[in-house]
């Protein structure tokens, strides 16, 4: 740990002495923001003779921006805890978590392309397969390598990563096992642009390390899982629709094929100060009865939380390899004042394959609220209440839990992230 934060200062210094004869601007911004949660059946059923749980979440983070004629660097520092998860005179902080979040350099190759090196957020479209997934106090990085083209209304990215824990001097065994943590990843990414309308087209090759052994320890080849797929939006008179649909296929595992599809379509419609929504998104399944092949969707590295429900249910560390998920959903937003919203969500659940013993197909009804305030320059206030009207069925899918107890989610959160010192500092003439 005190290794890791020396690096760290070493390159908040080295940004900040940086030669004021090549640079031309130097920014640092800040990000913090506290959130209270409480929860009685977020994110699975609420267990019986159980207490509902409660606590304040904070994230702080520092964002360093360097730009140069050619270069371009940014780092971002963070501490993500829960108040009193370390105990106050300790001379050192005890949870482990203070982390650095990105560090990256792209240099402009010429006027059309250029490339990103280091770790960074990775983020396309609607956020459904990449995403920053911001609304997690950590947020999510990939430490990997872009080839970048732009030209007018046209975009590329080819990236790609090979993810290693350790320096060594033999073999490559990746050894780190996580939720759809990759041993190699690569990509390719194209949008167009129009007036009013874009399109754009993702494949992506993720490789996951396979184990073996009776406690999982043995490395044992590479399973590759392949995601391609598109993004698209457009008007229809004063309707504007957005869509997706994507493909995966390769392996799931080592022993299992895969084959797995998305589909979403939603059209939005804005009159006097009410925007009204209506949607559809359809993810395959896995039968729970007799399955050989699996037909489990899973959007890998989306902020998952914008989709399906913000009491994070299906896709958020959990569903993969299950029956998938249909979700019909509307929405509105009422403009409750000059700087204030509130967004009235409501989806309706399915199972997309079959459940065990033939079980009814609807798994629950949603309901979300979330009210927004600004209260001045740089400082918002978000209010949000969720509700699960979960069906029999969705103990099938949760662990056999009962849905008869009250699932419902509370939270408010304070976020303030104002430029902290921008300054720039002109090519020396002299």
């Amino acid at each position: 740990m005190t290794k890791q934060r020396l690096h760290i200062v070493l390159l908040f210094l080295i940004v900040l002495n940086f030669n004021p004869i090549l640079a031309q601007t130097l920014e640092i911004d800040a990000d913090l923001r506290a959130r209270f949660e409480y929860r009685h059946g977020f994110n699975n059923l609420f267990p019986d003779g159980a207490d509902p749980a409660a606590f304040v979440n904070q994230r702080t983070r520092l964002n360093i921006g360097y730009t140069a004629e050619k270069l371009q660097l940014f780092i971002a520092i963070q501490d993500v805890s829960i108040w009193g998860d370390t105990r106050q005179i300790l001379p050192i902080d005890g949870n482990d978590s203070f982390s650095l979040f990105e560090a990256w350099g792209q240099l402009q190759l010429n006027e059309n392309w250029s490339t990103k090196l280091g770790r960074q957020v990775i983020s396309y479209d609607d956020e459904r397969i990449f995403g920053a997934l911001d609304w997690a106090m950590q947020g999510r990085f990939h430490d990997a390598a872009l080839l970048k083209y732009r030209k007018d209304d046209f975009m590329l990215d080819i990236g790609g990563a090979f993810s290693q824990e350790r320096e060594r001097n033999e073999g490559n065994d990746f050894g780190i096992q996580g939720f759809f943590t990759y041993k190699a990843m690569q990509y390719a990414y194209l949008k167009k642009t129009w007036e009013k309308s874009s399109a754009s087209f993702l494949f992506l090759n993720t490789g996951f390390q396979n184990f073996i052994g009776a406690a999982n320890e043995i490395p044992d080849g590479v399973s590759y899982r392949h995601t391609t797929g598109s993004y698209f939006k457009f008007p229809v008179q004063n309707v504007n629709v957005a869509g997706s649909a994507y493909y995966q296929f390769g392996k799931a595992n080592a022993t299992t094929d895969l084959a797995a599809y998305q589909m979403s379509l939603e059209a939005t419609y804005k009159k006097n100060k009410i925007l009204y929504g209506l949607g559809v998104e359809i993810l395959s399944g896995t039968d729970q009865d007799g399955a050989t092949k699996n037909n489990s969707f899973f959007p890998l590295y989306g902020t998952n939380h914008k989709f399906n429900g913000f009491m994070d249910y299906f896709y958020v560390g959990n569903h993969a390899n299950n029956v998938g998920l249909n979700d019909i959903y509307a929405k509105m937003v009422f403009t409750t004042g000059e700087k204030s919203n509130l967004l009235v969500k409501g989806h309706y659940f399915s199972a997309n394959a079959d459940l065990t013993g033939n079980a009814d197909a609807y798994l629950g009804t949603e309901i979300d609220l979330v009210y927004t305030q600004a209260l001045m320059k740089n400082v918002s206030l978000n209010v949000g209440y969720s509700h699960m009207f979960a069906s029999d069925s969705m103990s099938l899918i949760k662990g056999g839990r009962s849905n008869d107890n009250i699932n419902n989610w509370g939270w408010v959160q304070l976020i303030i992230n104002p430029n902290l010192f921008t300054t720039n500092l002109n090519k020396n003439t002299n």
